[in-house]
């Protein structure tokens, strides 16, 4: 690219703005030519004309004199003064002439003046016609008068005279040829630039420079200016000054300007200027990131900033990645951006830019741009060696988000409690062991952190099982002495363990019954006591990972209490009427069933359904319930007891049927150490005493619903129907 230069041809004169004004030099009487023997005052001002003393006075560039501001002078010959604060004044031709005839041109005179040319005889009284002539021409109007007037004059080489006559024209007479000193009423304007020289895409000021006579700075001055003669701005004003905003290469050309009088109409043209425009290669290119640093988020905007230190004119602007264009602008500035939005993982790289105003592109320092995501809600799992866990089992809790740049640090929660974290520097998941104990049950989650927002996982529950204790068997007697007719509570509990626990109770390693405890917690069995029931009870508890046994307990039973005396006694007294309420009873049971059963001779167990959900084992087979699986033992819990109720009406008593039990070859739960050969059925029948007869007709499981009114009002009677009533 051509370097641009700019060459201003000044005109003459120009140089002197800094030179002090001139002085004036002013004459009295106003005429630069007078005769001789008479005298003239010569006066020195300032450019505000001023008179002041102490002026130096020349003579044919000789000093006359360096007295005052003011001189009589009566000699021929060219004169300038000087005062303090002022340059040397212009010269003034100033004649004594000893010619009997003289034209007279007035003193100062300026372009565009109007003056008065006076044709003066030594002896005006004998003149009688005067004639005025320019260049040896007669002017008009100018015949027989004292004054010729001449309008706008102009400095030029032009020479005046005038010639008179007498009366009787006997003699005529012509006066010496002069030139008018006319002065510039302004020097001829001097355009200036600044700066010197123009760039392009800068501001530049264009200065027409001239200066009015100080006898004339009333007169107002027009400025216009000229590109390749075609005038610039909104035309000729009153500013000596004009104003561009910016420089282009097209603004190259020939410059001058013009200043103008109106009145009087003097034009004045400068000399022609010719100005190139220098174009200024870029430099320094600078690429900006914002947001600064270059780390992003995947979805945030990226504005990539392109500079330039320097360079003028249109300058074209492009980004890169890699190798890769992005975009490219062109435009008058010294910088441009270029916006990426919505930025994407495949966004991170390397990035620069490149600058060109017609020279060789200059690249910019290449900058990094990381473009990070944020973590996914991350997904828990478990990995256990089997479908449900139990204490002792080692878990593996497995974290991982799958989408979000790393590092990520993991955090491990269990009901907001943390357990541990792990950190993944490469990203993916991480894991976390736990050896179960009880306390691990709960709802397990986690949290996935990289700097730029955490996201916690959804919970997932843990249950783990436990397997149950040794079971302790406690007795719950009335009395320190089990007696006969007693009722005995069994209570069987495990004190660790997860529900449901299912309890087996044995008497000398014959099952009694099983109770389902679903929420966990103890179960209980209750014995009326016959002399039977003595000898080595234990009760095992079992939720599904393994049954575990209670330590034997030993229960001896003694004699009959007095209360079974009574009631014997009792039952003798009435044992006729019994005979026949049992013989109506036993018949209509007999035209009901097609084999019935002997009445067992021992009493029936208990429990407490207020406290557990229990089922007895009377209705099991002899089978042993630990040889069955968990799931069919607790199928087989269900009890079916027959339920009616024989009223001989009379006395307090109401046999009630509790249950009829087929008998089998093995050994009955109601007498487990009784062995039956018999395949008839066992019906099983309770004594219920009234309290008060009013009360026979409510239903039975009313009245047996507080434990101790079990307890009181039952007794068990054991009837076996003889073979003829078979």
């Amino acid at each position: 690219m051509f370097l641009w230069l700019l060459l201003l041809i000044l005109a003459p004169g120009g140089e002197q703005s800094q030179v002090p004004p001139k002085a004036v030099l002013l004459l009295h009487p106003p005429w630069s030519t007078v005769f001789e023997g008479q005298t003239m005052i010569l006066t020195c001002v300032n450019h505000q004309l001023q008179s002041q003393e102490g002026a130096s006075w020349y003579r044919n560039n000789k000093m006359i004199d360096k007295t005052s501001g003011r001189i009589l002078i009566e000699t021929s010959g060219s004169y300038q003064c000087k005062t303090q604060g002022s340059s040397q004044s212009d010269p003034v031709h100033v004649e004594f002439s000893s010619d009997w005839l003289i034209l007279q041109v007035p003193y100062p005179v300026f372009e565009g003046d109007d003056i008065d040319l006076r044709c003066l005889g030594w002896e005006e009284e004998k003149i009688h016609k005067k004639i005025y002539y320019k260049d040896g021409k007669q002017l008009p109007d100018g015949d027989n008068s004292d004054f010729i007037r001449l309008h706008s004059v102009r400095q030029d080489e032009s020479k005046y005279h005038c010639a008179v006559s007498s009366w009787n024209l006997f003699w005529k007479k012509t006066s010496k040829s002069l030139r008018i000193q006319v002065q510039e009423l302004f020097p001829r304007p001097v355009l200036k630039a600044s700066p010197s020289q123009p760039i392009e895409g800068g501001p530049w000021t264009l200065t027409c420079e001239t200066q009015l006579a100080f006898q004339r700075s009333q007169v107002q001055l027009q400025f216009c200016f000229f590109r390749d003669d075609r005038t610039l701005g909104s035309g000729c004003s009153s500013s000596p000054e004009l104003q561009i905003p910016t420089m282009g290469s097209e603004d190259s050309g020939l410059y001058r300007c013009k200043a103008e009088a109106a009145t009087p109409r003097i034009t004045k043209m400068s000399r022609v200027s010719r100005v190139l425009v220098q174009r200024i290669p870029v430099s320094d290119v600078n690429l900006e990131i914002q947001p600064p640093g270059g780390q992003l988020i995947e979805g945030e905007n990226l504005v990539l900033i392109c500079s330039v230190a320097a360079g003028t004119g249109n300058i074209t602007f492009s980004w890169h990645k890699e190798g890769t264009s992005l975009g490219r602008k062109t435009q008058r500035s010294l910088l441009a951006e270029l916006r990426v939005p919505a930025v994407q993982k495949r966004d991170t790289g390397r990035y620069y830019c490149a600058a060109d105003n017609n020279h060789v592109p200059i690249l910019s320092k290449r900058i990094t741009v990381t473009v990070r995501s944020l973590v996914s809600r991350p997904v828990l799992t478990l990995r256990a060696p089997r479908a449900q866990a139990v204490v002792g089992d080692v878990v593996e809790l497995h974290f991982e988000a799958p989408r979000g740049s790393p590092p990520i640090l993991y955090q491990f929660y269990l009901e907001d409690v943390t357990l541990g974290n792990s950190s993944a520097p490469s990203g993916g998941g991480a894991s976390f062991n736990l050896s179960l104990t009880a306390e691990h049950s709960g709802n397990y989650s986690c949290e996935a952190d990289n700097g730029l927002g955490a996201q916690r996982s959804h919970g997932v529950s843990l249950h783990v099982l436990v397997p149950v204790s040794h079971p302790v068997l406690t007795f719950r007697t009335p009395r320190a002495q089990a007696v006969v007719g007693d009722v005995v509570g069994l209570h069987c509990e495990a004190l660790g363990g997860s529900p449901p626990i299912l309890y087996q109770f044995y008497h000398e390693d014959v099952i009694l019954g099983n109770i389902l405890a679903p929420s966990g917690g103890g179960a209980s069995f209750n014995l009326s006591l016959t002399a039977e029931h003595s000898g080595n009870y234990s009760c095992a508890a079992n939720n599904g990972l393994g049954a575990q046994r209670s330590e034997v307990v030993a229960l001896s039973i003694t004699g009959n209490s007095r209360r079974r005396i009574v009631l014997m006694t009792t039952g003798v007294t009435g044992g006729l009427l019994l005979i026949l309420v049992f013989a109506a009873t036993w018949l209509y049971r007999i035209k009901s069933q097609k084999k019935p059963g002997r009445l067992p001779a021992t009493g029936t167990p208990s429990y407490s359904p207020s406290e557990h959900q229990e089922t007895s084992g009377f209705g099991l087979s002899s089978l042993d319930a630990q040889e069955l699986p968990y799931s069919e033992q607790l199928a087989q819990l269900e009890l079916q007891p027959v339920y009616s109720n024989v009223n001989p009406e009379e006395g307090n008593l109401i046999y009630s049927q509790i249950r009829s039990i087929p008998s089998t070859n093995g050994i009955s739960a109601n007498s487990p150490r009784t062995p039956r050969n018999s395949k008839e059925p066992v019906v099983v029948y309770s004594e219920l005493k009234k309290a008060h007869p009013e009360d026979s007709a409510g239903p039975a499981s009313q009245r047996g619903s507080d434990h101790e009114d079990i307890t009181e009002n039952y007794e068990n009677v054991s009837w076996a129907p003889a073979a003829s009533e078979h």
